[in-house]
This record gives C-alpha cells, structure tokens and sequence, in this order.
C-alpha cells in the first residue's frame, strides 16, 4: 500500500486539499493531481450523488476510503473519484485534472485527441481515459494492481473555488468545494452551469 488509508477516512473537504500533488497511477500511466472538487453525502450536499442516500449507482461512494468510486457522465464519459470518510459515510473526492508524469507515450494513444500533453488529463473525462479507467473499475481499492496512489510529503499550497458544472443549490459561490494547484497549466478552465442562477 503506497498511502495511509486512515489519512482518507475523513470527509472530502479535508481530504481533497491533501489529494492536490498526490500521484495515481493505473496500468502504466502515472499522473500528478491538480485539480479536485469535493462532495459529501451526509444530506447537506445537494450537488452530491449521495445526497438522497444510498443507489446501485452510488454504492461505492459508501465504501472503504481508499477506493475508487466510477460513475457515467451525462450518457458518454466516466469520471473517478477517490472515496473517503470512515466505511458507511458517503464521501468522496472527484479527479477533475492532472498532469502526467509517467506513461506519456501510453497516454497519448489512448487520448489520440489531445491537442498537447498539457491536455492528455485536464478535464474528469480527460484523465480517465488517459488513465484507462472504465466503469468496471467502480470500487477497485487505489493500493491494489493496477492501482496506485502516492500522497505528497505535505500539503500544497491551493486555490478553491465553486464546482464546475454543478447547478442548483449545490453549484455556486456557496459551495467553493473545487481546489486546484495556483498556476499548474492542467488545470481544466471554470464552468459555470447554464442553469446556476
């Protein structure tokens, strides 16, 4: 195991600052995160999946900290998060963007699209794909092949701002619960939802 699983079993707003430098690594493919957004499932985040309780789609989220919880997109991309909290509590950490450090080459062919490697993880859909991370990966543990996943020696330094894409009541200047690296070129650019009053 290359982390300490109880650094994890907090909720996903402590947890994701300390996720900002971390490095996760799937089948040859190495990336530095960058960018995070945080979402609890206690009822009191309506931008979570968790927020009405527990699904067949959100089980993961549930979970032992330490794994991976996988979900569909809006019908065509799969975005992963990293689960926290203690097991029963739903709380999870979605990767929003990361910069790879390993595995390039792998990288690019599986994203044959990226513009610049710059580009290869920046963006949730991006980096699963530049990861080679599917569906069938919901609840795999991060401390077992072809998983891995090293926590930085320290926090970073960070900004945090409101979750990108997140409408309703739980987008907004209320919710600030995307943290990034300040200036880190793979961080994916801010969007405001459409219907976010």
């Amino acid at each position: 195991m290359t982390f300490d699983r109880r650094l994890l079993e907090r909720p996903a707003l402590e947890v994701a600052p300390l996720l900002l430098g971390a490095v996760i690594s799937r089948a040859g493919v190495s990336l530095r995160i960058t960018e995070v957004e945080a979402y609890l499932g206690d009822g009191t985040d309506p931008g979570s999946h968790a927020f009405r309780g527990r699904s067949a789609r959100n089980a993961a989220m549930f979970g032992p900290a330490g794994h991976l919880y996988a979900y569909f997109s809006y019908g065509m991309h799969v975005c992963a998060n990293v689960v926290c909290s203690p097991e029963g509590e739903a709380s999870a950490v979605l990767l929003r963007g990361g910069e790879i450090v390993a595995g390039a080459a792998e990288a690019r062919r599986r994203r044959t699209t990226a513009k610049s490697d710059r580009d290869l993880a920046r963006g949730p859909a991006r980096l699963t794909v530049a990861l080679g991370i599917g569906l069938a990966d919901d609840g795999a543990d991060l401390a077992v092949e072809p998983f891995g996943l090293t926590l930085p020696a320290g926090p970073a330094e960070f900004l945090t701002g409101p979750r990108t894409g997140v409408g309703g009541a739980g987008g907004g200047s209320e919710y600030p619960w995307r943290f990034w690296l300040p200036d880190d070129a793979s961080v994916s650019p801010y969007r405001r939802h459409p219907k976010l009053a």
